[in-house]
Protein backbone atom coordinates (compact mmCIF):
# COMPACT_ATOMS: atom_id res chain seq x y z
CA UNK A 1 0.00 0.00 0.00
CA UNK A 2 3.24 2.17 -0.36
CA UNK A 3 2.63 5.37 -1.88
CA UNK A 4 -1.17 4.47 -2.91
CA UNK A 5 -4.72 6.13 -1.47
CA UNK A 6 -7.03 3.83 0.44
CA UNK A 7 -10.40 4.59 0.80
CA UNK A 8 -11.91 3.70 4.57
CA UNK A 9 -15.74 2.77 4.29
CA UNK A 10 -17.48 2.46 7.63
CA UNK A 11 -21.82 1.79 7.57
CA UNK A 12 -21.70 3.43 11.14
CA UNK A 13 -19.68 5.57 12.79
CA UNK A 14 -20.11 6.20 16.85
CA UNK A 15 -17.07 7.67 18.45
CA UNK A 16 -15.04 7.46 15.71
CA UNK A 17 -12.07 5.48 17.31
CA UNK A 18 -12.24 2.22 15.10
CA UNK A 19 -11.61 4.85 12.37
CA UNK A 20 -9.10 6.74 13.88
CA UNK A 21 -6.55 3.55 14.63
CA UNK A 22 -7.30 2.12 11.56
CA UNK A 23 -6.54 5.83 9.69
CA UNK A 24 -3.25 5.22 11.65
CA UNK A 25 -2.45 1.87 10.48
CA UNK A 26 -2.94 2.87 7.06
CA UNK A 27 -0.22 5.55 6.86
CA UNK A 28 1.69 3.79 9.31
CA UNK A 29 1.56 0.95 6.42
CA UNK A 30 3.00 3.46 4.03
CA UNK A 31 -0.28 5.29 2.40
CA UNK A 32 -0.61 8.56 0.82
CA UNK A 33 -4.00 9.73 0.86
CA UNK A 34 -6.92 7.86 3.12
CA UNK A 35 -10.33 9.39 2.82
CA UNK A 36 -13.00 8.16 5.07
CA UNK A 37 -16.53 7.36 3.70
CA UNK A 38 -19.31 7.07 6.07
CA UNK A 39 -22.84 6.38 5.61
CA UNK A 40 -24.42 7.31 9.12
CA UNK A 41 -23.31 8.40 12.32
CA UNK A 42 -24.61 7.70 15.38
CA UNK A 43 -25.72 10.62 18.18
CA UNK A 44 -26.62 11.21 21.75
CA UNK A 45 -29.64 12.30 22.91
CA UNK A 46 -29.43 15.70 24.29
Amino acid sequence: MIGRSVLLVDDVMTTGATLSVATAACYAGGADHVPVLTLARATKDA
